[in-house]
């Protein structure tokens, strides 16, 4: 039997009163598919159907934003004042090829998110160099009066955090979505959901990536989509923006967005600090892709493999900045340093690089004099570091700005990340002979799989592999058949050992998890957020305690993704009756690692005599030990 379907619009029209609707909610509306889909949701929830059709024609009127000519002139030049402390950088050759791309494929942005500035930064660049005006997709915690409502003219759509309770507003988005792929728009999102508080990306959201998916498949044979991954990356951050951002690490409540806090943002935007660096990653064609991910796998994983894709692009265009690099110096040295011994601390970081062709941040030399010191002067200039004038010059990091600092190491640390757990692999193998550096390295890799984007898993040997022969002291060693000896001397030739620096931090945090879940027995019954508040306790307290390093690891985001690994692994619910038991052999499992982490700081003892970097022991933690600086 043929059904036979009223155009909706009619109904809501006769409902509402309104008819004057824009051409995106008039074209949603009087979608057939969409009457089907409106009808079965009503008669799920059992409610009428004119109250879901109400309620989808509030919701597409909320999301229908347009793009004003007379609006995005002057929504520019705010963005051009707000930017005044800032020279942008922006990959143009790059863009120019997307341009050829823009009227034949619905181009989607998918950015890093560091700042509430990103929404000037980007957008313009594209409208600047020629690429149609993207519709952006933003937290609803901006739409307050007048930045919302101005917003919306802009083509920017505020959206609700969480929709798993809001079923029509859930078919409203979706269908939303599916028009705007249809006109083949663009778009811009954050895959991240929310700006990183730590430094480095976040674990992806997969909400509106879903959305575009569904209306990818329901363009059959279509390749229209095209994922672009956009890493946006600053020297430093605004100075109050940063401070915020340290503050809901340690657990404190987020600052509510309105009219005066925007206020108090701008007033905040004073100072200079330096560039903003705009790369773009590997476009992924998203018809094509899903297709090949779904011959491979069940389907389920595949939006989440494109995902974790488009952040890798995104890592992988990022490159290390000037700031980085000092303060990856700085927070190994754990001291102050001269202007000499921050460039020697520096250099064989900077040789590193260069060995694995990992671009820095405006093609700089991180070893050139003037290109040090005016990174150490901006962030003496933002109180992130102290200065004292004495026979020379002397930095070192403002005690209070560790979390800062580590948020500019932190945004280096996905091109460090792989070195590090090769490391860690080779100093188990120098422990103990009948271990596999790939087996170890692989149980790493799992471990962090929620802190960190990995290639997939025979990439990630070979990428271990390229790393094991940068090493002077591998002699052409192969990772299979690498024994004991060439192990420890790989590591003992090292001019550069960054486990403990790149990875201390996370691990520690999974220690203070995984003590707490000891804690708990057989528990099952556990409370998130009282979890979560009785971590930042522990973290604290072993801070000063010298079992955790520094107060670094206490940060609600790395034990989320603790506590995520923990749930991946039921270590949170288990009808088997065995939870404390298999709590017992994570704890020791992270405590393993840590040790081992802690015994490759160990291997480089003792003041060099050309007075370089050395962090003195502290205990079986013991800071960071290396060789960085010397010659």
């Amino acid at each position: 039997m043929t059904r036979t379907s009223i155009p909706f619009r009619k109904i809501v029209g006769n409902l509402t009163g309104r008819r004057a609707d824009p051409p995106i909610v008039r074209a949603v509306l009087d979608d057939s598919d969409f009457n089907n889909e409106a009808a079965e949701l009503a008669a799920r929830l059992n409610v009428p159907l004119e109250e879901v059709l109400s309620e989808v024609h509030e919701h597409l009127g909320e999301m229908a934003a347009s793009h004003s000519d007379a609006v995005l002139t002057q929504w520019h030049r705010l963005g051009r004042w707000m930017l005044r402390g800032f020279d942008r950088l922006v990959d143009e050759e790059a863009i120019a090829n997307l341009r050829a791309l823009d009227r034949e494929h619905s181009l989607v942005f998918l950015i890093s998110h560091r700042s509430y500035l990103d929404e000037w930064a980007f957008p313009s660049a594209l409208t600047e160099l020629g690429v149609r005006a993207p519709f952006g997709f933003a937290g609803a915690n901006l739409n307050f009066f007048p930045l919302g409502t101005i917003a919306r003219r802009t083509g920017i759509v505020h959206i609700r955090r969480t929709t798993s309770d809001a079923p029509v507003y859930k078919l409203a988005l979706r269908r939303f979505m599916r028009q705007l792929v249809a006109d083949r728009a663009n778009m811009i999102w954050s895959i991240e959901g929310g700006r990183s508080r730590t430094g480095k990306l976040r674990p992806p959201r997969l909400g509106l990536l879903r959305y575009v998916a569904d209306a990818v498949d329901m363009q059959e044979g279509s390749s229209d989509v095209l994922l672009v991954p956009v890493s946006l990356l600053y020297d430093q951050l605004p100075a109050h923006e940063a401070e915020l951002m340290t503050a809901e690490a340690r657990g404190q409540g987020k600052t509510p967005e309105d009219l005066s806090w925007f206020v108090g943002y701008l007033r905040g935007l004073r100072d200079r600090l330096g560039r903003i660096y705009i790369d773009i990653g590997e476009p992924i064609e998203l018809g094509t892709r899903l297709h090949q991910l779904r011959d491979e796998s069940a389907e389920s994983t595949a939006i989440e493999r494109v995902a974790v894709e488009v952040s890798h692009n995104i890592n992988t265009a990022t490159p290390i900045t000037p700031t980085a690099a000092v303060c990856i110096a700085l927070l190994a040295a754990d001291r102050a340093l001269t202007l000499d011994e921050v460039i020697r601390t520096v250099a064989p970081l900077a040789n590193y690089l260069a060995a694995r062709n990992w671009p820095t941040a405006g093609a700089a030399n991180l070893t050139d004099r003037s290109t040090v010191r005016r990174a150490l002067q901006d962030l003496d200039r933002s109180a992130v570091l102290t200065s004292f004038q004495g026979d020379t010059t002397v930095w070192s990091i403002e005690p209070s700005q560790h979390l800062v600092a580590a948020i500019y190491r932190n945004s280096a640390i996905h091109a460090l990340v792989e070195r590090a757990i090769l490391e860690v692999a080779l100093q188990a193998l120098s422990e103990q002979s009948d271990s596999s550096v790939i087996d170890c390295a692989l149980g790493l890799r799992d471990m962090l799989k929620f802190e960190f984007f990995f290639a997939g898993r025979d990439k990630f040997v070979e990428s271990l592999q390229r790393e094991l022969e940068i090493l002077p002291g591998a002699d052409g060693a192969k990772l299979a058949t690498l024994d004991s000896d060439t192990a420890s001397a790989a590591l003992a030739s090292a001019d550069l050992l960054l486990a403990p620096l790149v990875l201390r931090p996370f691990i520690e945090a999974y220690a203070v998890v995984a003590s707490q879940l000891v804690d708990l027995g057989d528990a099952s019954e556990i409370d998130e957020s009282w979890f979560i508040e009785r971590c930042l306790v522990r973290s604290r307290q072993w801070a000063l305690q010298r079992r955790n390093l520094s107060e670094e690891s206490t940060s609600t985001e790395m034990f989320r993704t603790a506590i995520k690994l923990a749930r991946r692994r039921g270590l949170f619910y288990s009808p088997a009756g065995d939870l404390a038991q298999r709590r017992h052999d994570f704890d020791e499992e992270v405590r393993l690692v840590r040790e081992r982490i802690g015994r490759l700081g160990e291997r480089v003892l003792g003041a060099p005599s050309d007075g370089s970097v050395v962090c003195q022991p502290v205990d079986a933690n013991i800071t960071y030990l290396n060789k960085l600086g010397r010659e």
